[in-house]
């Protein structure tokens, strides 16, 4: 086996050449600066690396970091994501022992009776052969790189299939908190109508008085009714709301959440940290989805070497060495040593146009995956585009809503004065009462839009990868 070893060796150092061409990394077909305008605001050149920011410091809610955790325990596709990076990692392996031979060692026992015409001797001889030896079958000499190609394909394949269930985790992680603010946001305009619907009974107990008494009238009382009955309906569907909430964030989380945690309709405001201001600073390297479509793309690279390498010859080598010998006891004997080499050369000379087509499929395979990289790249510029366009605007509808609000609350408290006093009908009131609880409901939801907005920004420039912050982002 030593005189073959030199022939290994060789095999391995060709094997690092391969006629894949040279990968270069497409450019990013998107627009030198990020957009700027009135929605955007006056962001700093350069903005904190995200990625780097862990979720526990950016979640600042401890019920809404336990069900973070039990999502990453628990959660189904998430799961699924882990195990195809096992199962990518160990196709891999497979893939990287062809570029080793294989060695095997066998034992073997033949007992066997050949017919006097065929003995030479005239007459049948019986015989037992045993042997001992260690093979190498069909190891291919990696001359033009064509295992090395099929290999870089299959580490490529892993490092997209890792990206992939990181990308997975970003995204768990922020469905599980959007769920969480849609859930405390449902359950605010619940508690909200509730309170209008209890001041709505309170205003048609009076008004059903006053029509007995015969001061207010049949109109009056009616309007007061249509607006309990209205206040009521929606009840009833706020109520179903919150609990389709809770079924959305228990799939996500994938076991039974604590509901102690779910039930105080407590404010959104103050549940994730605020991102400072400022463009990100490098969202080729921080995006998952990003560096899983570049593997794939120099996997698909990798792959056009593996078709070329198929016009060439292939060479493999079968080799066996030991000892035979027909007796047990012979096996180790001087002079019992027995070897075979037998190399085997193949060299394609019409294969029908299958070998073009087989390049000619990997070459457009590549073009698929450059137009799946820069179709990520202009999706994750997009993403990011609106994220920094609700950071610029949100702060300030939300101002804006919440003066509209202590101004229809003015108004109401105006027309509910003017109405006891007997100046304005109960219309006006009524009038007033809507616009103020269709200014608080709205108040509610742009909150919840403002800070899902946060979340996503968060996500997109690829926060959440971490558990802790990294002391270089700390700093």
């Amino acid at each position: 086996m030593r005189k073959f070893l030199p022939l290994f060796a060789a095999s391995l150092l060709l094997g690092a050449c391969t006629l894949a061409p040279d990968y270069e990394r497409p450019g990013a077909p998107i627009p030198q600066n990020w957009p700027s305008g009135p929605a955007y605001g006056e962001a700093a050149e350069k903005g904190v690396d995200l990625a780097e920011l862990g979720w526990r410091d950016f979640f600042l809610s401890d019920a809404m970091r336990g069900l973070i955790e039990q999502a990453l325990e628990n959660n189904r596709d998430l799961r699924e994501a882990v195990l195809n990076v096992e199962r990518a990692r160990a196709l891999y392996r497979v893939q990287r022992a062809e570029l080793l031979p294989a060695i095997r060692g066998e034992g073997n026992m033949a007992r066997e009776r050949i017919p006097g015409d065929l003995s030479g001797t005239g007459q049948p001889v019986t015989g037992t052969r045993y042997g001992v030896q260690a093979s190498v079958a069909a190891y291919e000499l990696d001359l033009f790189g064509r295992v090395q190609s099929l290999n870089e394909r299959a580490l490529r394949d892993y490092f997209a299939t890792e990206e992939a269930r990181r990308a997975a985790q970003i995204t768990l992680i922020a469905e599980v908190a959007n769920a969480y603010l849609t859930l405390k946001a449902d359950q605010r305009l619940l508690k909200l109508t509730e309170e209008t619907l209890a001041a709505q009974e309170d205003s048609y107990k009076l008004i059903q008085m006053s029509f007995d008494r015969g001061v207010s009238s049949k109109l009056e009382l009616a309007q007061a009714q249509t607006a309990v009955e209205t206040a009521r309906v929606n009840s009833y569907a706020f109520v179903r709301q919150v609990a389709q909430d809770r079924n959305a964030l228990a799939l996500l989380v994938g076991a039974p959440i604590d509901e102690t945690a779910l039930d105080d309709a407590q404010g959104i405001e103050n549940l994730i940290a605020d991102l400072p201001v400022g463009l990100p600073s490098d969202l080729l390297e921080n995006r998952p989805d990003i560096r899983q479509a570049e593997h794939l793309l120099r996997g698909a690279n990798a792959n056009i070497g593996a078709a070329r390498a198929a016009f060439f010859p292939r060479i493999a080598l079968t080799a066996s060495g030991g000892t035979a010998s027909s007796s047990l006891s012979g096996l180790f004997e001087p002079g019992s040593g027995a070897w075979s080499f037998m190399p085997q050369i193949s060299i394609p000379i019409f294969e029908g146009g299958k070998n073009l087509a087989n390049l000619r499929a990997a070459e457009v395979e590549r073009e698929i995956h450059i137009a799946r990289y820069e179709g990520a790249i202009q999706t994750a510029f997009r993403e990011v585009a609106d994220a920094l366009a609700g950071q610029g605007t949100y702060e300030g509808q939300v101002a804006a809503q919440r003066a509209l609000v202590e101004a229809t609350a003015e108004s109401y408290a105006l027309a509910e004065r003017r109405y006891r006093s007997g100046i304005d009908s109960y219309l006006t009131l009524l009038d007033a009462q809507r616009s103020l609880y269709a200014a608080q409901q709205e108040l509610i939801r742009i909150q919840l839009a403002q800070v899902s907005n946060t979340v996503n920004l968060y996500k997109v420039l690829g926060g959440g990868g971490l558990e802790h912050t990294t002391e270089e982002a700390a700093q």
